[in-house]
């Protein structure tokens, strides 16, 4: 929480919504980075209790398709995307009507919205078995009910996801990142806490459902009062919320492949066999913790910032402060996407492969952890990217744009899982959200006359060099040791790390090396501090 006051004190967004500076901007990013890494963290761990319970099965499969309908509801109402409808609409209302009109903003919306979050989620509890048994046919009948049962008890969540993400995004407009910082923890921890008090699937899921409850309402709330507190208006007449629906309708109808992609692994692979959705769903949760640390935390922190210099007519400096970090997160995604393909075997083995979790298990999700780190520069481009869109108020463009990629790529998932079986719906995904990002890119620079797309390919492909050249090495060096698990991953990191890093300084341009030795300062100069400290 300190650190998401000390933000809003030094760059006075609680007092008028102004835009991060580079170090400030820099210091929410890694207190979201920090927050997201030890998220993911506890996600280990708790995937690692899951494994060990339940290992790779129908039961596991059930557990994960119970996210299915959950998951729907919030992205019908725009839930995992509400600071982006709702940051940059708060932020113009504040500066240009007022604390007033933007308090009065804020009640609208989160007592419209979350009154409609009630209602869906009701309806849905009631049909929970028709949508399950649509979606999930080829799932026997034991597994259909059982996925019933875990979606009911997971499906209220999602009123804590939706109302704590309007109040999170006031937090954030005001430079407050703490709430943000913490509810991934606490989500995480509250499944971990029920499985291990249970032992069962029943138990991992009450787990979500308090940890959510925790993380998304009750942290958020505590901290909104430091701001003016928060209040609920169930107006849905209300010209402010019609505002907002309309900024947010674009992303309630849209289709993201970063949401449906996972939708899609869950549909198509039920009917590839038995464990094929647990494996991916292992597999993903890998492959999503350097997406979410480098191109979630990045993006977040950003928005805000990007939202204020549209909202001051600074378009220059908007495209520039873009293209800066898209070229820090790209550079970051592509070293990581090749660690991980080369690591991937030694990874899974370590954080997975024990009790009901096999050998067989290991070797079946490392194959699908390697395809899937392909798409990591996807993933982290298309996310930074469309910020670019979002803080100017363009909703539409880039979620009609996503929407007719993800429903394109219908028929390549459909026929590269049916002739390939999960490795295909794996490469289907790629190919889609590197397409997918890759367009909006293209379509900001025309539209808006930025990012400069030159100097960003051109550092991009020679990190592509440099990383694939470090893998090489890994891989050679991996090659003549009979090690596995964590002495595989230690050694294997070190020598990827060892030759990525002279590679990457060789083959990179100069803003590239500025990046690195930027780096490498300041953590020179955290462990000096640190060395000084513990001398004193």
């Amino acid at each position: 929480m300190g650190a998401g006051g000390s933000v809003a004190e030094e760059d006075s967004l609680s007092a008028g919504g102004g835009p991060l500076g580079g170090r400030r901007m820099g210091a929410a990013a890694v207190l979201l980075a920090a927050s997201i890494l030890a998220s993911r963290g506890l996600g280990f761990v708790r995937e690692m209790v899951l494994a060990a319970r339940v290992g790779v099965g129908a039961g596991t499969d059930a557990y994960y398709a119970a996210f299915q309908i959950p998951d729907l509801l919030n992205y019908l109402l725009a839930g995992g995307a509400l600071a982006i409808a709702f940051t940059p609409l708060y932020l113009r209302t504040l500066g240009q009507e007022g604390r007033p009109a933007a308090d009065d903003l804020f009640r609208t919306v989160l007592g419209t919205l979350g009154t409609v979050a009630c209602v869906l989620t009701a309806l849905l509890w009631f049909y929970a078995e028709r949508l399950v048994d649509l979606q999930f046919g080829g799932f026997d009948a034991e597994t259909r009910a059982q996925t019933v049962r875990l979606t009911r008890i997971v499906l209220p969540a999602q009123v804590f996801f939706i109302a704590g993400g309007i109040v999170r995004a006031v937090l954030m407009a005001h430079g407050r990142f703490g709430a943000q910082a913490a509810a991934p923890i606490l989500y995480n921890g509250g499944i971990i806490v029920g499985g291990l008090v249970s032992g069962s699937l029943e138990g991992f899921a009450w787990g979500a459902l308090a940890g959510a409850a925790l993380g998304n309402a009750v942290v958020p709330l505590y901290d909104v009062r430091k701001i003016g507190g928060v209040g609920f208006r169930l107006a849905p007449g209300d010209r402010r919320f019609h505002v907002y629906l309309w900024a947010a309708l674009p992303l309630m109808l849209g289709l993201s492949l970063t949401t449906v992609d996972e939708w899609y692994e869950r549909i198509f692979g039920a009917g590839l066999g038995v464990g094929v959705v647990a494996s991916l769903a292992f597999a993903r949760r890998l492959m999503m913790a350097p997406v979410a640390v480098i191109g979630q935390a990045v993006a977040t922190a950003a928005l805000p910032s990007l939202a204020a210099f549209h909202a001051r007519g600074r378009s220059g400096e908007l495209d520039a402060q873009l293209l800066a970090t898209l070229r820090v997160t790209l550079l970051l995604a592509i070293g990581s996407a090749a660690a991980l393909y080369v690591l991937a075997e030694p990874l899974v083995e370590l954080v997975y492969q024990r009790g009901a979790f096999l050998a067989a298990d290991t070797q079946r999700v490392a194959a699908l952890l390697a395809l899937m780190a392909l798409a990591i520069p996807g993933w982290v481009a298309q996310q930074v990217a469309v910020r670019g869109f979002f803080a100017r108020g363009e909703m539409w463009r880039p979620m009609g744009l996503s929407t007719a990629v993800a429903l394109a790529a219908v028929p390549l998932y459909m026929g590269l899982a049916r002739r390939f079986g999960p490795q295909g719906l794996v490469v289907a995904g790629g190919l889609a959200i590197n397409l997918n990002a890759l367009l909006i890119l293209v379509w900001a620079r025309s539209r808006f006359g930025g990012p400069k797309l030159r100097p960003l390919f051109s550092a991009s492909l020679r990190a592509v060099v440099a990383s694939a050249g470090a893998a090489g090495v890994t891989a050679f060096v991996l090659a003549q040791f009979d090690v596995g698990g964590a002495l595989a991953l230690a050694l294997g990191a070190g020598v990827f790390a060892g030759a990525a890093l002279p590679l990457g300084w060789a083959l990179g341009d100069a803003a590239s090396r500025e990046a690195m030795g930027g780096l490498v300062k300041r953590i020179l100069g955290r462990g000096r501090r640190r060395s000084g400290e513990g001398g004193g």
